[in-house]
């Protein structure tokens, strides 16, 4: 037997170790696939490639707050809770034959434009496009159109979806190779520069894996982890409402005073925090097992906690609606994100679902439909004619 075996290349004989090949062989797809993508965007007007990608949002069930860079660290560890649902965030991407940006959020009407790439400005109305644009490159000039299902504001981390479809696309375009763990710690890195402000990390994994997942925060990194499967998710999806307060929130003002009152052990703070990662990790447990009886203690207990993190979490609005959700026979209820409005979800059981969600559009929410998101971010090329 050959211990190396012979191969020919333009009149060339040479040896190739086989043991090298299994490397060789991802190499050349990889290479393969790069220079098939670079092609596509050089064929020029007549046959353009349109890349598109969609991504879920998501509702969190508990540990919110809990994910923020370094606030973890200082209690050890944090984890979150939470589902992809598919109200979903769409990104275009058509690759032009000059170096121009167009950028246009289809929800907003806002468009930027720019003569190339280094020309994209900060601070405007679709800074946070820009700036994925201006980090991932694109070797030509394109259009960029985005939209969103989510209501604006809506607290369902609609911005972290749309900024993971976004750069998934890119990443599809350049033909790099950017893991999905790569492009959540970029993405966040890119949020956190245009608010200014300390922000979480939970919202950009459901986006990338869906499903129902307890996410970890811990001093080695963040991981995901899936909780349960089809039974698990159909539960959720026959008890857990959704809708929209009709009031928006930005969560960066709440978790940041959060998180200065933690540092500053200022009041109840320190302890509410911890008791919420406490109840994060009995949520855990309680969907493992699929403990349908215990859920809504375990969200009420969350809601409890996080209203007396800081001032404005809830408001008149928000207790006039869970009031009237309550009153129709929800088992529990809490606004989605940092709090102060958005979407919330409330709790019922399952024969209770359509008594709770017509006294919620009476009182004024706006019910979302919904499925849990079994599958993440969606990347599609197409080029014309397809």
């Amino acid at each position: 037997m050959l211990d190396r075996e012979e191969a020919t290349f333009t009149h060339h004989r040479f040896s190739i170790d086989p043991a090298s090949l299994p490397v060789i062989y991802s190499l050349g797809c990889t290479l393969d696939r790069q220079c098939r993508l670079h092609a596509l965007t050089r064929k020029g007007p007549s046959a353009p490639v349109t890349v598109t990608a969609t991504a879920p949002t998501r509702i969190d069930l508990a540990g919110g707050t809990l994910d923020i860079w370094p606030l973890y660290l200082f209690m050890g560890s944090g984890i979150t809770i939470n589902a992809a649902v598919t109200i979903r965030s769409l990104v275009t991407i058509t690759p032009r034959e000059d170096s121009e940006i167009h950028l246009h959020a289809a929800d907003s009407g806002d468009r930027l434009s720019a003569e190339n790439v280094d020309a994209l400005p900060q601070g405007s109305q679709l800074d946070l496009l820009a700036r994925t644009v201006r980090f991932y490159r694109p070797r030509t000039g394109v259009e960029v159109t985005t939209s969103s299902e989510a209501p604006r504001g809506s607290g369902i981390g609609a911005s972290s979806s749309l900024i993971i479809a976004l750069s998934h696309a890119l990443n599809r375009l350049n033909g790099t190779d950017y893991s999905k763990e790569q492009i959540i710690d970029i993405s966040a890195n890119l949020e956190a520069q245009m608010i200014d402000i300390p922000t979480g990390k939970q919202d950009y994994h459901p986006p990338s894996y869906g499903g129902v997942n307890a996410v970890w925060f811990e001093v080695g990194g963040d991981r995901t982890e899936r909780l349960g499967g089809e039974k698990l998710a159909s539960g959720l999806e026959a008890r857990v409402l959704l809708s929209f307060t009709g009031i928006s929130h930005f969560s960066g003002t709440n978790n940041w005073a959060m998180m200065k009152r933690f540092i500053d052990k200022r009041g109840s703070t320190p302890e509410n925090l911890r008791q919420i990662r406490d109840t994060a990790l009995d949520l855990r447990e309680c969907l493992m097992n699929e403990d349908w009886d215990r859920f809504p203690q375990l969200v009420n207990e969350e809601w409890e906690n996080r209203r007396a993190l800081a001032k404005g979490v809830s408001n008149a609005r928000v207790e006039k609606l869970t009031a009237a959700a309550t009153a129709a026979g929800a088992q529990a209820n809490k606004l989605c994100g940092a709090g102060g409005g958005g979407c919330m979800i409330s709790v019922v059981a399952p024969e209770k679902k359509e008594a709770v969600r017509d006294a919620l559009r009476k009182a004024g929410a706006r019910p979302l439909d919904y499925r849990i998101d079994r599958d993440g971010v969606q990347v599609n090329i197409k080029e014309a004619g397809d």
